[in-house]
């Protein structure tokens, strides 16, 4: 009986301290949402929490009224589409090719894709190297210059040497080669990590920003966040009227700012519980050591 009493404290004390960081975690959520629908002049005067004031659709009547923003929707997709696969492509193969023992020159490659998340080059340097491979104003140079990423290809790797060495034993006696062991064995084995990658790799384009900034000047090849930062600063002179409490700009642009954030946020949120099982099996997967 002492056991089972002490068993339910316990669980009470969890769920207790897993709903206290539930409520941590959503409330700031739950603001920008207020703050979005709120008019300017309730927002100026600290007047929203969590539960809008003064109601208005007008930030979202300015972002969806923008003609182009649709295209610059599709086209950050499509963007975060190509991106996430050649990141993925090229992650995969190295890190397959890492994982092997009998890689000559292993050490080294690996010593040197550690220094890159130490040392960075700069802002002139990258630029100076985009230019110079013909990257500015095009497609490719928001996806090539920032590929892959040397932690999630660490993670991957650290995940292809824990798999079973029998099962590529018995692959090499049955006569496969390397590239039939990775596609028949080892992706397969590795969907949870591979899931769980993606989706880094699709967050952090869909929410690039610098490099649009840095690499691009032609607003049809501008990805969401960009056009959003453009909205804003379009609208930043509206500020001057709300803070002298003119009518019917009041809700402009401080709840712009908001509606911006929820209008780029929705999309990933709609895409991570289809991903969620793939994205808990793949971090704790991940804190396996090497």
């Amino acid at each position: 009986m002492v056991g089972a009493h002490a068993s339910r404290m316990s669980n009470v004390v969890i769920v207790t301290l897993v709903a206290i960081l539930m409520f941590v975690c959503l409330v700031p959520l739950l603001n920008v949402i207020a703050v979005s629908f709120s008019d300017n002049s309730a927002i100026m005067r600290g007047k929203v929490a969590i539960w809008p004031v003064q109601p208005t659709m007008l930030a979202y009547r300015a972002i969806v009224t923008d003609k182009t923003m649709v295209r610059t929707l599709l086209f950050t997709i499509a963007l975060t589409g190509v991106y996430t696969f050649f990141a993925m492509f090229l992650t995969i193969f190295a890190a397959y090719a890492l994982s092997k023992k009998r890689l000559k020159g292993k050490n080294v490659f690996t010593t040197i894709i550690i220094l890159t998340m130490f040392f960075n080059p700069g802002l002139i340097p990258t630029y100076l190297w985009v230019k110079s491979l013909n990257l500015l104003d095009r497609f490719w140079g928001l996806v090539f210059p920032g590929v892959m990423s040397a932690y999630n290809l660490i993670l991957v790797k650290t995940f292809f040497m824990d798999l079973p060495a029998s099962f590529e034993e018995s692959a090499i006696m049955d006569g496969a080669n390397d590239l039939q062991i990775l596609f028949k064995i080892a992706i397969p084995l590795s969907t949870a990590m591979i899931a769980t990658i993606s989706l880094f790799y699709a967050v952090g384009r869909w929410n690039g920003f610098q490099d649009a900034l840095y690499y691009i000047t032609k607003r049809e090849l501008y990805p969401i966040q960009m056009k959003l930062y453009q909205i804003i600063m379009q609208n930043q002179a509206l500020q001057v009227s709300s803070l002298e409490g003119t009518l019917g700009t009041a809700s402009l642009p401080e709840s712009l700012r908001a509606a911006c954030v929820v209008f780029a946020t929705v999309p990933i949120l709609l895409a991570y519980p289809w991903l969620q099982g793939y994205f808990i099996k793949g971090v704790m997967i991940g804190g396996i050591k090497e």
